[in-house]
């Protein structure tokens, strides 16, 4: 009875250990770096790290665009306002009365226009670094 015993306890550790061997090789196919899920794993890791720095990256760029967007508009609400003072400085003046079709303006030698100066002239501002 006891070698029957002991023949049955080393055919389980062998069958155990035959387990463990064919567990270890799977583990290490599936922990593989170039074909296994390891490898899928370390790829997604480092996409996740280079969205994670292009997220950072949108999102100070996007603050830059807020804030020049806010300024842009502090501008254009001022420009509106000193518009809106000279169309309402425009209703204070006197009508003046039209030119009649008989009485032509006559072109004296100070309103004659010069026509050896260009007639447009283009001028380049510098704004934020670029030329417009």
């Amino acid at each position: 009875m006891e070698l029957v015993a002991d023949i049955l306890l080393v055919a389980g550790a062998f069958g155990a250990g035959l387990y463990c061997f064919v567990l270890a090789r799977r583990l290490n196919r599936f922990n593989d770096l170039e074909k296994g899920v390891g490898g899928a794993v370390a790829v997604l890791s480092a996409q996740v790290d280079d969205l994670s720095k292009t997220l950072v990256d949108a999102r100070s760029t996007s603050l830059a665009s807020g804030n020049a967007l806010d300024d842009l508009t502090q501008r254009a609400e001022g420009v509106a306002k000193r518009l809106e003072l000279l169309v309402a400085s425009l209703h204070d003046l006197p009508d003046e009365p039209a030119a009649s079709e008989n009485n032509e303006a006559q072109v004296t030698p100070e309103t004659e226009p010069n026509l050896a100066e260009p007639m447009f002239v283009r001028h380049s501002r510098v704004a934020n670094g670029r030329t417009s």
